[in-house]
């Protein structure tokens, strides 16, 4: 069963649910389940800061208390995480925290800007309709991670988006540089992400016509259209871009 021994010792509904919900890393499960994430890998790679230990023992906890399901793959190794109803019920609730924390949460720090999740954010974002067809190979490269973290690659086959932490030795068709930080602003809306490609802080290397196109295949975050409402730097350079 699952233990209670930190919890609040009050009745009230509230508290009960933060027993379970505000443990560390917990609502990201939720949240990477609620992203269609459903085998351990899948998820593993939305949380990259998470250790695969703490990772299964959420996942058991969150079993334990009825907010996911899990089952065999039909003969393949391994198994699938589902969503039971009463996880589902938690979409609108982590939606409404994550755009609150759009208007209102701290601002960045350099320890919060994370290469590895920011690409398997965006793999799940491509908009895979304005894509050219057959394969399409787009490599990032990010000044200010670390140096064993700096290089990532997105591939588009058929409508479907695979991330690659490893050189995948295939033939890059864009190759595209920046700063993290910058990177990572455009990504939440805070700078444009074409003014940062006009402005040179933001290059794209490759045939013009998909250099032209990138902006398209790239959709932020869809956090992105929230305005930033806490005051401070990012709010400022929210403001400057209008």
């Amino acid at each position: 069963m699952l233990s209670m021994a930190k919890g609040y010792g009050q009745y009230c509904p509230l508290s009960l649910a933060a027993e379970l919900l505000c443990q560390r890393w917990t609502v990201l499960v939720v949240s990477r389940l609620l992203d269609g994430c459903c085998r351990f890998n899948e998820i593993a790679r939305g949380v990259p800061r998470m250790s695969p230990t703490l990772l299964s023992r959420r996942l058991t906890e969150l079993e334990q208390a009825g907010l996911i399901e899990t089952r065999g793959r039909g003969g393949k190794a391994g198994r699938e995480y589902l969503l039971t109803v009463a996880g589902r019920e938690l979409e609108p609730l982590i939606e409404g925290l994550a755009i609150w924390g759009q208007h209102w949460a701290r601002n960045m720090t350099n320890d919060d800007l994370d290469p590895a999740f920011l690409v398997w954010s965006m793999h799940l974002r491509i908009n895979t309709d304005t894509m050219p067809p057959g394969q399409t190979v787009i490599e990032f490269q990010f000044a200010g991670a670390p140096t064993d973290c700096r290089r990532f690659w997105l591939i588009h086959r058929s409508k479907a988006v695979e991330m690659c932490l490893k050189d995948p030795q295939l033939d890059v068709d864009l190759l595209v540089s920046a700063d993290l930080r910058v990177f990572v602003e455009a990504w939440r809306g805070f700078r444009d992400l074409r003014q940062e490609i006009r402005a040179g802080r933001i290059t794209v290397h490759g045939p013009e016509a998909l250099r032209r196109k990138f902006p398209d295949w790239l959709r932020l975050s869809a956090l992105a259209p929230y305005p930033r409402k806490l005051p401070g730097p990012e709010r400022q350079l929210a403001e400057s871009k209008r």
